[in-house]
């Protein structure tokens, strides 16, 4: 199943976030254990600089969102509402997150996921190349760009 041509990419607001929290706290992998750890306050940094990306059906349902930090040259987020999976979202917002890295002037993006899910997997076929583990067990990706 592919994104509906009604399924709209746009900036995410300060005003999006309850729909982003919503969303992350949805998924079934790479589940968010605190939810203390990512508050409302976690989001600010990057709608600030322009990097929050999210997309949206024509009804305003928020279906997914994604981040790029300008800063370090990594992923800060990539999640899907799961009744939205497979439509080719995540790979739409992937590559506004690549452009808006590019744009910054990194030669290569970094990010950690869930070793060996289906995130892990959907990176791997994107070009992604595994490059060791965080000390929280998290499996590192890098990809040049």
């Amino acid at each position: 199943m592919t994104t509906s041509p009604a399924d709209h990419i746009r900036l995410a607001t300060k005003s999006d976030i309850p729909n982003l929290m919503q969303i992350r706290l949805s998924v079934r992998e790479n589940i968010l254990s605190n939810p203390a750890k990512v508050p409302e306050s976690a989001y600010d940094p990057f709608i600030e600089q322009g990097s929050l990306w999210l997309c949206e059906q024509v009804t305003g349902k928020c279906l997914g969102f994604a981040a790029a930090d300008l800063r370090d040259g990594s992923i800060w987020a990539l999640f899907i509402s799961p009744a939205a999976e497979g439509r080719g979202i995540g790979q739409r917002l992937m590559e506004r997150m690549i452009g808006d890295l590019r744009r910054a002037g990194w030669q290569q993006a970094t990010l950690s996921t869930q070793p060996e899910s289906r995130a892990a997997a959907f990176y791997q076929r994107n070009g992604w190349v595994a490059g060791g583990m965080t000390g929280g067990g998290e499996q590192i990706f890098i990809r040049p760009l």
